[in-house]
């Protein structure tokens, strides 16, 4: 009767350290692809349609101050906001005595170029491509220099005033605006 136990206690030992394996190795997986809301800010290209005023609509730059200059209702600020949310604000300053019912819609045309500095042959400002991770950005800052470190590299994600620090590794999903830094090895 002991062997039929002793089995059976093995057999979800086992099984435990499977499942906690498997878990593990899915969050490493993912950690390096996870992928942000986007929000808008400065730099970015946006289409804005007012349906049925197509002197209203067009393709609008947001300025260094988050805002679009849009006809009629002047600057609205969109830093920050998701495209929804953008619409919404947008939606609410033409129905504040400009349009009866309007209908919004914003989409990003051109992203913000994001910027790669450090240990890479031609650090500056590139062209954001959508599902760009670290190792893509290396690759178009010309590779990593010979002092280049693999292991060390930082992304610096947000604007000055709320700026965070992210470890990275060549698998970590870069964004629009992002700073990738490379750091120098020593031996």
């Amino acid at each position: 009767m002991t062997g039929i136990f002793t089995s059976v206690t093995a057999r979800t030992r086992l099984l435990a350290i499977v499942l906690i394996m498997l878990v593990g190795i899915v969050a490493l997986s993912r950690s390096g692809t996870a992928q942000t809301i986007y929000s808008l800010d400065s730099g970015d290209l946006v289409r804005v349609t007012v349906f049925g005023e197509p002197d209203l609509s067009g393709d609008f730059s947001i300025d260094a101050q988050g805002k679009l200059n849009l006809a009629l209702i002047g600057p609205v600020f969109v830093r920050g906001m998701t495209t929804s949310q953008a619409r919404t604000a947008i939606h609410d300053a033409y129905l504040d005595g400009y349009l009866r019912h309007p209908d919004i819609a914003v989409d990003v045309v051109a992203f913000r170029p994001f910027f790669i500095v450090g240990e890479v042959n031609q650090p500056g400002s590139y062209s954001f491509v959508p599902g760009m991770n670290v190792l893509n950005a290396i690759a178009i800052g010309g590779g990593m220099t010979y002092r280049g470190d693999e292991d060390d590299i930082e992304i610096l994600r947000g604007n000055d005033t709320a700026r965070v620090s992210i470890p990275a590794n060549l698998a970590t999903i870069v964004m629009p605006g992002d700073i990738v830094r490379i750091a120098e090895r020593y031996f």
